[in-house]
């Protein structure tokens, strides 16, 4: 396999010292292989940790009946990414290569040993994330999408598979001469697509979320009978941060998914007013770094396991999924975040997922690039979005309501946006009709000063206009401010209180909802700063809330 880290290959692959080695070897087996033998197999969930003492470690990825050696290690060496400490299947094939000897760790002690030893933590950890990476660049995976450009359900299973750090094979009937043959030899039907082919020869046809997400292991079983100190309903940046920090300090935390970690976020192309990162990071990298941390100190992450509903009248709480499931916890942080307002459009239903889009990505930016696009929304992620899709698109259209950006978008963006060539702002303007037969082909807008209404033949249209709090599934459980946003701490009037029936002598604390133990955190907190900074501030300050409400339960 070509190497595109070759600068980084020394972190990818290092080599153990003897301290090292020693170190790990007293929290692990050792054994003796033969050679052949096979150490873990692609669609294994569990994997156990391998270094290597004597003799070599191939490892290397089945396709079609043939192999692919991605590469070896040596002594000293070690196997595994990012499934390490996830419930993930492995992507590849790992076997001895001549007879040797090696340690064996599983997974509970690998995960005592990147928490309590520092300087193996920083190298496995690194190490396991780069691998990773280099398996999504190089699609090393068995897994196939066919799909179609005029389904919605087809792009929400890509950006699916991309924002969890899935690799995949993506295939369109449209496009794709050999598709067809591919559809006959599993017996598929055109009308069944979307339709997803796992490494273990599974065809998942029209799959849900749900069900894609316990094909690839993304969906960990857990005990339903157990009751948790805290479940965290959201796995943006502020549910993350409250997962990493309650984690880290001993609690036994489940985090609630239902698409994919980094919540609005976790769609932007570049955030570069992250404290730390003065050349940016994009929300998809900041999202799965965070994730490997939560998961490095042990918390459950279950994806495609969204809340709907909480019952909050006993104790202990219970959070009801979209699976049937009941979880009993103790505590609840309510992460849950917002998506963005949808316009008042009759037809945009029907073009939503193929025409009509909420993120910016390199996914979308492959969909339009050298086309004419429109961007609906004035805030940060509308400029990030301009900022990133004008390097690839012909034109980008901003349409904004108001006069212009200044009183709702970051200077800096703002700049960019007034020095890129291709970026027309059009103020005081709203969209109007979208038409198209398949997919969107047209959009008809009207300038609101002047009534004057303009046709463009443009098929891709993204809206990222303000935004609506995810707390239906709360169903009145909690006091709500005139938004639906979720009300906390000095927020709570006397009146709601009463009408929640809280029972103990002191009021809410900062981010304590009107239920004692159930915490809000984020953009669906009422009065939350909607920036990224402050979601993790009030994620990893909630839990010193956490620890007090355990006490008093």
């Amino acid at each position: 396999m070509a190497d595109p880290y070759v600068d980084r290959r020394d972190q990818m692959f290092p080599k153990l010292t003897a301290a090292q080695l020693g170190r790990i070897s007293g929290v692990g087996e050792r054994r003796r292989v033969r050679s052949g033998e096979v150490l873990f197999e692609v669609g294994e969930q569990n994997t156990r940790f391998f270094v290597v003492i004597e003799g070599a470690v191939e490892i290397v990825s089945p396709t079609d009946g043939r192999e692919e050696q991605i590469t070896v290690h040596g002594p000293g060496e070690f196997t595994g990414e990012i499934n390490m400490l996830s419930a993930r299947r492995t992507l590849v094939r790992g076997r001895a290569l001549g007879d040797g000897s090696i340690v064996v760790v599983d997974r509970e002690h690998l995960r005592a040993l990147v928490q309590r030893d520092f300087e193996l933590s920083e190298i496995l950890m690194r190490a396991f994330i780069l691998r990773r990476v280099a398996l999504i660049a190089h699609g090393v995976s068995g897994l196939v999408l066919i799909g179609s450009r005029h389904s919605a359900h087809t792009l929400r299973i890509r950006e699916f598979l991309i924002r969890n750090g899935q690799p995949f094979t993506y295939q369109e009937v449209e496009s794709e001469p050999d598709v067809q043959a591919l559809l006959d030899r599993f017996h598929v039907g055109v009308d069944e697509v979307p339709v997803v082919l796992c490494e273990e020869g599974q065809v998942l046809r029209n799959p849900s979320i749900e069900a894609l997400a316990s094909g690839l292991g993304l969906s960990p079983e857990f005990d339903a009978k157990a009751t948790r100190d805290v479940v965290i309903v959201g796995a943006g940046p502020a549910g993350l941060a409250a997962a990493v920090y309650a984690a880290s300090e001993g609690l036994d935390v489940l985090v609630l998914e239902d698409t994919a970690p980094g919540g609005q976020a976790g769609s932007s192309s570049r955030i570069e007013n992250y404290l730390g990162f003065p050349t940016g990071i994009s929300g998809q990298d900041l999202a799965g770094r965070a994730l490997m941390q939560t998961e490095k100190f042990g918390a459950e992450v279950a994806i495609a396991r969204g809340a709907v509903g909480l019952d909050c009248a006993s104790k202990p709480y219970k959070v009801r999924l979209a699976t049937g499931e009941v979880v009993r916890t103790r505590t609840v942080v309510i992460a849950s975040g917002a998506r963005y307002r949808k316009p008042a459009l009759p037809e945009l239903s029907r073009f939503e997922g193929a025409g009509v889009m909420y993120s910016a990505t390199h996914m979308e930016a492959q969909l339009c690039k050298g086309e004419a696009i429109a961007i609906v929304g004035g805030g940060n992620s509308a400029g990030q979005a301009t900022v990133f899709l004008s390097q690839s698109s012909a034109e980008v259209n901003v349409l904004v309501r108001g006069p212009g950006l200044a009183e709702s978008m970051s200077r800096y963006l703002i700049q960019r946006i007034d020095d890129s060539s291709n970026v027309v702002l059009r103020a005081r303007t709203q969209i109007d009709a979208l038409e198209g037969t398949d997919g969107l082909e047209r959009i008809r807008w009207r300038q609101l000063d002047t009534g004057e209404s303009q046709t463009r033949s443009i098929r891709h249209l993204f809206l990222m206009t303000g935004a609506d709090p995810n707390t239906a599934w709360l169903k009145g459980c909690l006091a709500l401010d005139d938004k639906n946003f979720v009300k906390t701490g000095t927020d709570l009037l006397p009146d709601d209180l009463q009408k929640a029936g809280w029972p103990l002598v002191r009021r809410p604390d900062l981010l304590e909802t009107s239920r004692p133990g159930i915490f809000a955190v984020g953009d669906v907190r009422s009065g939350s700063v909607k920036r990224v900074a402050s979601a993790v501030g009030e994620g990893s300050v909630c839990v010193q809330l956490i620890h007090r409400a355990l006490r008093e339960v």
